[in-house]
């Protein structure tokens, strides 16, 4: 009846709603209403009331809407709001002077939330309904609260008092020690930090509390949950200072929770997204390194590195053991990439080293900064290319902040004895190192052979070659010092590794090579050779070890067989696997067995202790916070792989905003489109599925024609997905749709996943299965499905300037790109 009433009147009901704030709202609200009946006068004036509640209401729009969601700060407490939201939200925060309900409901519809846009669609039959049969997870990164205290569900006879008004009738929802949350009739007005009198009388049939004024609590926040009852939250003021009721409300809670049960929603949510989080960061391939900033200049303080990305951070140091990030990302170079309007700052970034002397001198330059010079980038792509050393990566920078390195538990420090020591904000020394961070650079090797051998054909003017000194680097004698942090996760191998150097000598057919070791375990050891190797992964090598063949005569160290499980990009370091014939022993095994038994005391364990503790884990969370790729899952289900699940981090990728325009990134999606499930079938499937967690992550290259005036995401996309970096398949289907086509090329780097980190969701896990058994066993069985998961890396703009296509054309083409993803973000 009444929802007949308010629907009958809706257009009253909105005009009404323009009015709220206006201190002449009661005598407009009897202008407008004076046709209306009583009864009709009156839901319209509960209405009005329900409206200008205060609300404490968390807005994340981050999937819901058309626009680039970002943080937004009001009154302590961060939202995720695009500009139209934001807009709306500063407005009618004017307009009602307050956060009230009239405000959150404003937020939530504006013209461009999808589930508005949705509705309209279906007035008008354009769209069919939503489709609850998608079964692609999206995991918002990060987007996980914590609590100070458990609530306990428990429902109890209260009363409450305040003003003149006694004996009010009411019964809580949930309760804790030091507030609880409290379901009244909507016709008792109370607004934020009213204080009120509580008695709960429920307790006091059973229990002497000795409260005979009740407890005094404050009102946080009024959630309107109908049209009959409000949600009251409430806080304690603890005026009383009553420990006795104290002790025995925490005892209360304590041993009742498991009866009544403790509300768990956060700490699920919490669990999902961290599971997934956690297979995403160590297997990602781009290197993290923090810029500082202090005296008003930019320096690369700190890099995150895991054994995907270590390569790189390899690559830029220089023969005396210090990493050369200061001369390539030097102050001048990110001032210059910090002028651009996006909130991810993109460039390509080409380097190679010069040796002279026995020094390694390093050369850089940007694709920005080339076509600023392009009398010197022929020169720079032709001369550079030519050397062993060349690389070309994908840059980008985001802001960071030093309080994003504070990610706590969703759950209280009452919910155990270690977890209030785990909530802890990091120590002064880690807080101290990330202080001055202002921005976090992901830094991707994108190039590959083909790229290289076309910038080797550019032509160039030899008398210009003494101009390269233009992109040169000198060696500072005291440089910037870089701490290397290694992500610290879950050890997966199953023997330990040992820091132990010492020659080796590599033999395939009739070609050697020589080098050292960097470790070894029982069963394996990783070879670092002197110059890049010509075998590939899987051949079987000759591996011998003169000079600890001079320490033992009891074992035969020459001509071992070792399996090559994983070649570096430098292709010089070398990961090895003893390759045995059924159970026959194998010398190599049986000697490095013994020589570790013998020598536990001395020597070093490869996995060291972190040099500051809990470093890494601040700079994990600053990064989980800043992602801005697209993460992907892949889910096994029998003998088949599917896409399970895909990452949004705060800044949105290309795809996250394709996915965005036709309102499928809410908590469930369909990549089949962008990713159908004949290219996983076919072309990643059998490529992965017989990898191990161990394997370095599998290229693929995807390329992407999306027609931006299609309604239907299946009309507009036409994709394909080949194996390998080389993209030159796609030239036909690029060419076809340049003049009118958006065209996205994207590298996916997808690894095998090995078993889920569980040690980093312990806590939560063991939480949850204390009062929900079957919800823990059914979120370790979720993150144990995850068996693949890749990286998409956008490689547009280097993917076009090697194929043959007219300039003009995909320069236009650029420019509708950047026009309509502006438009969305």
């Amino acid at each position: 009846m009444a929802d007949d009433i308010m629907l009958k009147h809706e257009d009253l009901v909105n005009e009404l709603k323009q009015y709220l704030g206006n201190t002449k709202f009661d005598m407009i609200f009897k202008s407008k209403t004076a046709e209306l009946t009583k009864p009709e006068q009156f839901l319209m004036k509960m209405e009005m009331s329900r409206l200008s509640q205060p609300v404490a209401r968390f807005v994340d729009l981050r999937g819901l809407v058309t626009g680039h969601v970002k943080p937004y700060e009001h009154n302590g407490k961060q939202h995720f709001m695009d500009d139209t939201a934001i807009e709306v939200f500063e407005k009618a925060l004017e307009q009602h002077g307050e956060y009230t309900l009239a405000v959150y409901e404003a937020v939530m519809n504006t013209e461009n939330n999808h589930r508005v846009l949705q509705k309209k669609a279906i007035e008008k039959a354009e769209l069919p309904e939503l489709n609850d049969s998608l079964d692609t997870d999206v995991i918002k990164f990060a987007s996980y609260e914590s609590r100070r205290e458990e609530r306990m569900n428990y429902s109890i006879k209260v009363t409450i008092a305040y003003d003149d008004k006694k004996n009010i009738a009411a019964s809580t929802s949930d309760i804790s020690l030091s507030g609880c949350k409290v379901k009244l009739v909507t016709r008792h007005i109370l607004k934020k930090g009213q204080l009120i009198a509580m008695r709960l009388v429920g307790l006091e049939q059973d229990f002497e509390l000795g409260l005979k004024n009740g407890i005094q609590y404050e009102v946080v926040a009024v959630e309107n949950i109908s049209r009959e009852y409000n949600y009251i939250r409430l806080k304690r003021t603890y005026v009383e200072n009553n420990e006795a009721f104290d002790r025995f409300l925490k005892s209360f809670i304590h041993g009742n929770k498991r009866r009544y049960k403790v509300n768990l929603d956060n700490t699920l949510d919490a669990v999902v997204s961290k599971g997934y989080e956690q297979y995403y960061i160590p297997r990602v391939t781009s290197l993290y390194v923090f810029l500082s900033k202090k005296d008003d200049h930019y320096y690369p303080s700190l890099s995150l590195t895991t054994e995907n990305n270590i390569f790189i951070q390899r690559y830029f140091t220089d023969e005396r053991a210090i990493p050369c990030l200061y001369n390539v990302l030097n102050h001048q170079r990110i001032t210059q990439l910090l002028t651009q309007t996006t909130a991810v700052k993109e460039d390509y970034l080409y380097t190679f080293t010069h040796v002279s002397s026995g020094k390694i001198y390093y050369y850089s330059a940007t694709r920005s900064e080339l076509e600023k010079t392009p009398e010197l980038s022929s020169l720079f792509l032709s001369f550079g290319s030519q050397k062993e050393s060349w690389q070309c990566f994908k840059l980008q920078i985001m802001p960071t902040h030093p309080d994003d390195s504070y990610i706590p538990l969703s759950l209280p420090n009452s919910a155990g004895e270690n977890i209030e020591k785990l909530n802890k904000p990091p120590s002064p020394r880690v807080e101290g190192l990330v202080k001055d961070v202002k921005y976090i650079v992901v830094l991707t090797s994108i190039g590959n052979a083909v790229e290289q051998e076309q910038y080797k054909k550019l032509n160039y003017d030899k008398a210009l070659v003494n101009q390269l000194k233009h992109f040169g680097h000198a060696k500072h004698q005291t440089p910037p010092y870089l701490d290397i942090v290694a992500l610290e996760y879950v050890n997966l191998r199953s023997h330990k590794r040992y820091l132990y150097k010492t020659a080796a000598k590599v033999t395939l057919g009739d070609i050697t090579f020589s080098g050292y070791t960097r470790d070894f375990s029982v069963m394996g050891l990783q070879l670092e050779c002197e110059q890049p190797i010509t075998f590939k992964k899987g051949d079987i090598i000759l591996l011998s070890f003169p000079d600890l063949q001079k320490i033992t005569k009891k074992h035969q160290l020459s001509e071992l067989k070792y399996e090559v499980m994983a070649i570096g990009k430098s292709f010089t370091t070398i990961n090895l696997k003893a390759s045995r014939v059924s159970d026959f022993p194998h010398a190599g095994v049986t000697f490095f067995t013994q020589l570790i038994e013998n020598n536990k005391d001395k020597l070093k364990v490869s996995e060291e202790a972190p040099k500051v503790e809990g470093l890494s884990t601040a700079l994990r969370n600053m990064v989980t916070k800043s992602v801005c790729q697209f993460p992907l899952y892949l889910h096994k289900e029998a003998a088949h792989f599917k896409t399970g699940a895909i990452g949004f981090g705060l800044y949105a990728s290309p795809l996250h905003v394709i996915l965005q325009n036709f309102g499928l990134l809410s908590n469930k999606t369909d990549l089949s489109s962008i990713l159908t499930d004949e290219q996983i079938i076919n072309v990643i499937s059998p490529h992965i599925k017989d990898r191990s967690r161990q394997d370095p992550p599998l290229a693929f290259t995807i390329a992407i024609n999306f027609d931006p005036r299609k309604g239907d995401i299946k009309e507009a996309i036409t994709s394909q997905c080949v194996l390998g970096e080389d993209y030159s398949g796609f030239e036909k289907q690029i060419s076809q749709g340049i003049k009118s086509d958006l065209i996205f090329v994207m590298r996916l780097y997808l690894s095998r996943t090995g078993r889920p980190d569980t040690d980093y969701l312990s806590n939560e896990l063991k939480y949850v299965s204390q009062y929900a058994m079957h919800k823990a066993k059914d979120l370790e069985k979720a993150l144990w499905s995850v068996a693949g998961v890749g990286d998409v890396v956008d490689i547009t703009e280097e993917a076009l300037s090697h194929l043959d296509l007219n300039q003009q054309q995909i320069e236009q083409m650029g420019r509708r790109k950047l026009i309509w993803l502006n438009r969305l973000r």
